[in-house]
Parts: C-alpha cells; structure tokens; sequence
C-alpha cells in the first residue's frame, strides 16, 4: 500500500500493473449480520438476472460521450441508488499478491486500485470495498441491488466530479473471475466497484465477488 497520496501521485504509471497477473480477493471478517444475531441476517443483496451484462454491450464502443480526463486521484465515491457516500483511499497489492482492500475497521471507506486508471481516464478503473465487518454492513453492502441506469460518482483531487452509469451487475466466483471482462480495456473510460459476494461460511468467508460494470457518461 503506497505510504502516502503524493507518492501515488506522481507516479501513477510506475504502479500500475498488467491485469493479466493479478487476482482480486476481499477481506471479510465473520460480520455479525451473517452468524445470526441480527436483523440482517439474511445477508447482502444479490445481482438480478435481469441485470447481468450483455455480451454485445460490453467492449461495444459508444460514442458520443465525454472525453476522458488526465490523471487524478480519485477522493470519494457516492451511489445515490443505495446510499453510498464515502471516502476513497489508494490501496495496492498485498504480500501475497492479490489487491488489498481497505481497513475493515472503517464501515464507510472505499480504495481505489492504485494499478488501475484513475476514475475517468481511459481504461477501467477499479474501486474496491468490503460488503460489512465485525460490527455490520460495510459501504458496498448493497452493492448486489443496484440495476442498469444507476449512476456512481467519483470525486477527483482535482476538483471533477466523473459520472459513470452501470450498464451490468453480476456475481463471479472467486476462483473463476473473466478477468478480461471484469478489468480489460474497452477504449472507453470504464469503472468497476467490487466487493464481497456469492455464498458465505464462518470457515471461508464470501466465495465469490459482486461487480459492478459502469461507464463513464459526464463529468462536471
């Protein structure tokens, strides 16, 4: 994890990556909301068949839209469909190689993939959370609800706001992620928001990964 936002700063091209070679796992602690003693018991929300991408709109160039912008930083994210509205800290890759997540201990904290584009430039950003912690449901917990038309937004360290749309929401088991669907380059400025998923155990956790496809459509 970079040791400060300047140093991400300056050098966001050195800390990128091929995405060929890396894998994404979310941290998750055995929240309270699953083990029984709570109101949530039943866990977060699951994507919709109905909203699951289309083939042919996916990597389908769209024109039209607006042009993508220089590097930034991105500083907070807000989904206004499920109340999301949270700052964003740069996160790397952990010893082990897989991308890290943010602390868990903060409910309403999101990390931006410092080896991804910056939220609209061209390529696919990627913005990472968890689904909840000890204490209950984290920011992307109801990341599974959204449906297509959603808007995310990203607030940058230079000042723009980039609006992206969600054009699929789908689950992947976390062993079996299309890694070029979920982070290729589609010419476009893109955005994935990721979390925790699928089915749960106290011994393993989320066995899959909620993604949320969207992309870039105004920045102001």
């Amino acid at each position: 994890m970079p040791s400060s936002q300047s140093a991400t700063e300056e050098e966001p091209q050195k800390r990128r990556a091929p995405w060929g070679v890396i894998a994404l796992v979310l941290l998750t602690g055995l929240a309270l909301i699953r083990n029984g003693s709570g109101e949530f018991t039943v866990g977060p929300p699951q994507p919709a068949s109905a909203a699951a991408t289309d083939n042919r709109v996916h990597g389908q160039t769209h024109t039209g839209g607006p042009a993508p912008l220089s590097f930034s930083l991105a500083e907070r994210v807000r989904i206004p469909a499920i109340q999301v509205d949270a700052p964003i800290m740069p996160v790397g890759l952990d010893a082990q190689g897989w991308v890290d997540a943010p602390p868990p201990q903060d409910p309403n904290l999101a990390g931006w993939f410092n080896g991804s584009v910056s939220p609209g430039e061209k390529g696919t950003s990627v913005v990472v959370g968890h689904v909840d912690n000890n204490t209950g449901p984290a920011v992307f917990y109801g990341l599974g609800a959204l449906t297509k038309g959603n808007h995310v937004e990203i607030t940058r360290k230079d000042g723009r706001t980039v609006v992206f749309e969600v054009y699929g929401i789908e689950v992947y088991d976390k062993e079996n992620v299309p890694g070029s669907k979920v982070y290729g380059d589609t010419g476009e400025a893109e955005l994935r928001v990721i979390t925790c998923g699928g089915g749960f155990t106290k011994e393993n956790g989320y066995d899959g990964n909620v993604v949320a496809f969207a992309r870039m459509v105004k920045t102001t």
